[in-house]
């Protein structure tokens, strides 16, 4: 499978926003939904935004009211949206494309560091 392609991440200070992309536009195969994982070092992978191709959202706790997760079907492109970032919120962010019977791919993750 074509993995997707993230960009976006780097370095903003506490209380500041960034914009991650994730692009599928190099698979021709059904995109069940699109999500948002991320890993903190020693942590495990949690998800943290998820936008099905009916367009519903769902959101980890830690996140909710603060990021925003959504997508553009024609351009195959999904998009968090990340406000009043945090220290917690530095991680390794990967995209995840569930794409149903033809299994997930992931992308190879954008870092995201966010100092106080």
């Amino acid at each position: 499978q074509v993995p997707p392609v993230e960009s976006g991440g780097g370095l903003v200070l506490a209380g500041g926003s960034l914009r991650l992309t994730c692009s599928d536009s190099g698979s021709m195969l059904h995109i069940n939904a699109m999500e948002w994982h991320r890993q903190a070092p020693g942590e495990g992978r949690e998800l943290v935004a998820r936008v099905a191709a009916s367009g519903k959202t769902t959101y980890a706790d830690s996140v909710k009211g603060r990021f925003t997760i959504s997508r553009d079907v024609a351009k195959k492109t999904a998009y968090l949206h990340m406000n009043s970032l945090k220290p917690e919120d530095t991680a390794v962010y990967y995209c995840c494309i569930d794409r149903g019977f033809h299994g997930n791919a992931w992308g190879q993750g954008t870092q995201v560091t966010v100092s106080s």
